[in-house]
């Protein structure tokens, strides 16, 4: 099964907030951006509770809570894709809470775009951090999650700004070909 991810730029919301989403079985991590969406930092790790028949649980409702306590104008959901893109299993997991979320912000009259985004390796780099920063494998259990949805959400931040530079860059161009 081939996982596409959305691409980081098109349909832009413009400045604001921005979160990210690291869905795991048993936690689900968030990082936010700062307003200008150039810098992840971790939020907290919410106990994943919602599975695939249930109604949403207490892990949705929270998710909820902090798109609109940040006032997030995105939602990046990580996409766990292998190396050669195709989905994990972890995928449909993925897919169903960024399901849940949109649809109980659409539900309630708000219109954030939640997006999927290539998250390939993200924990491996997370780990990796935490190691290379003197964190216990036991600590960083507790925050691994958060870590890994700050590795999502920076990257997808970064390839924002690379794909609204070149759209600029193009504007320009086009405007000084029609200016001569």
């Amino acid at each position: 099964m081939k996982a596409t991810p959305d691409v980081p730029g098109v349909d832009d919301p413009g400045p604001g907030r921005r979160l990210g989403i690291d869905v795991g079985t048993v936690r689900i991590g968030v990082a936010s951006s700062d307003r200008d969406a150039k810098l992840a930092t971790p939020v907290e790790t919410v106990d994943r509770e919602t599975g695939f028949k249930d109604r949403d649980k207490a892990d949705i409702d929270r998710l909820v809570e902090l798109v609109d306590e940040y006032a997030a104008v995105e939602v990046v959901v990580g996409l766990p894709r292998t190396l050669k893109g195709h989905g994990s299993a972890s995928v449909k997991h993925a897919k169903e809470i960024a399901f849940r979320i949109r649809r109980r912000l659409t539900g309630a009259g708000r219109d954030v775009p939640v997006r999927l985004a290539d998250e390939r390796l993200s924990t491996v780099v997370a780990t990796t951090a935490l190691r290379s920063s003197g964190v216990s494998e036991k600590a960083g259990r507790a925050i691994i999650d958060q870590v890994a949805a700050v590795e999502i959400l920076q990257s997808w931040l970064d390839g924002r700004a690379t794909t609204l530079a070149a759209s600029e860059t193009a504007t320009q161009t086009d405007k000084d070909h029609r200016d001569d």
